[in-house]
């Protein structure tokens, strides 16, 4: 009987896109560009439970061994469109003498609103390890490295920097995107959806006075515009934290 042989672990392959040289396009009509934009329409539409190759293959017209010579699994395609998204968040430049805090709060609320309109994407960060390793992540944050380097950080301390405001960025949106995603899916509108959870948010917190208070002030006002005020105050509290370090 012959013994199955293992490969030494540091000669495994990394499972990631991003560590494996670009497959060759043996279909000039079909390519990676394409599968990927039509990838993120159907998780747009459909959410990350929807996405498979048989899926997107039917999408496309062809067949899902036809998408297998440009992608490589379905983790590879996550992984692509994540990156393909992060492709559409704003690159804001500091002009000299310019307010660093207001670049980076633009970039943020960008961020915040690319998740919003792709409501999978907060999710599927965390799942792909190697998504810092794809060529528009690595352009953002290349800039914004450079923003923070301009406002005086030293680079190891504008990397800390820049994480700090993303993963506040990702557990403020993930949230937020989780609700969108669960009003879309009703079909109902926000408000609709609000006005119905109502009371039952309201009997949960009837034993609870500070919440009675904070959520009976909420149902009168604009729940949209309740939620960008509290982004924007623990946004500013972590950049204050952030430039108290460059005065200290």
């Amino acid at each position: 009987m012959s013994k199955e042989v293992s490969m030494p672990a540091d000669e495994q392959p990394i499972p990631s896109v991003w560590a494996k040289p670009r497959r060759e396009r043996e279909q000039p009509a079909l390519s990676r560009e394409l599968i990927v934009a039509e990838a993120v329409r159907l998780l747009d539409e459909e959410g990350a439970d929807a996405l498979s190759m048989r899926r997107l293959g039917a999408r496309l017209n062809a067949g899902a061994t036809s998408l297998y010579r440009h992608v490589g699994n379905k983790d590879e395609l996550f992984e692509l469109a994540v990156d393909e998204v992060y492709g559409e968040l704003p690159l804001l430049a500091t002009e000299d003498g310019g307010d660093w805090r207001e670049t980076v709060t633009r970039v943020a609320h960008g961020m915040r609103a690319t998740i919003l309109r792709h409501h999978w994407l907060a999710a599927k960060i965390g799942e792909v390890g190697l998504a810092y390793l794809g060529p528009n992540m690595l352009r953002y944050s290349e800039h914004m490295l450079g923003v923070f380097e301009t406002a005086g950080f030293a680079l190891d301390e504008a990397d800390n920097a820049l994480s700090a405001v993303t993963a506040y960025v990702l557990g403020i949106s993930t949230g937020e995107a989780a609700w969108a995603a669960m009003v879309a899916r009703s079909g109902q509108s926000k408000q609709e959806w609000a006005e119905r959870l109502w009371p039952a948010a309201e009997r949960a917190v009837r034993d609870y006075p500070r919440l009675r208070a904070r959520y009976a002030a909420q149902r009168e006002g604009d729940l949209a515009a309740s939620n960008d005020d509290a982004f924007d105050y623990g946004l500013q509290r972590l950049l204050d934290g952030l430039q108290a370090r460059l005065g200290s």
